[in-house]
């Protein structure tokens, strides 16, 4: 059985994106690699889902929200990314 947060990978990566889930060492260590794998393929479909969004120029606070996002998918990703290799 799946230990997400959330219920699903799908569900954990959209609160990480929204910030509610902050991903660490810690957080992961209890996810088998097959899990890993599916968060780490959730985590990276969000983000490129992310990047593709244009706002526009003069909305400073729709950029700020974008790239937030962007930084909290980029984080997760590297913490899920460090820990599969770590582990095989």
């Amino acid at each position: 059985m799946a230990s997400f947060m959330g219920g699903s990978a799908p569900a954990m990566a959209a609160q990480v994106a929204d910030g509610f889930i902050l991903l660490s060492s810690s957080t992961v260590k209890g996810l088998g690699l097959g899990e890993l794998a599916a968060l780490r393929h959730e985590l990276d479909k969000l983000l490129r889902d992310t990047r593709a969004t244009v706002t526009a120029q003069d909305d400073a606070q729709a950029t700020q929200a974008r790239n937030r996002r962007i930084g909290r998918l980029s984080s997760a990703l590297q913490v899920v990314v460090n820990s599969l290799t770590t582990r095989r």
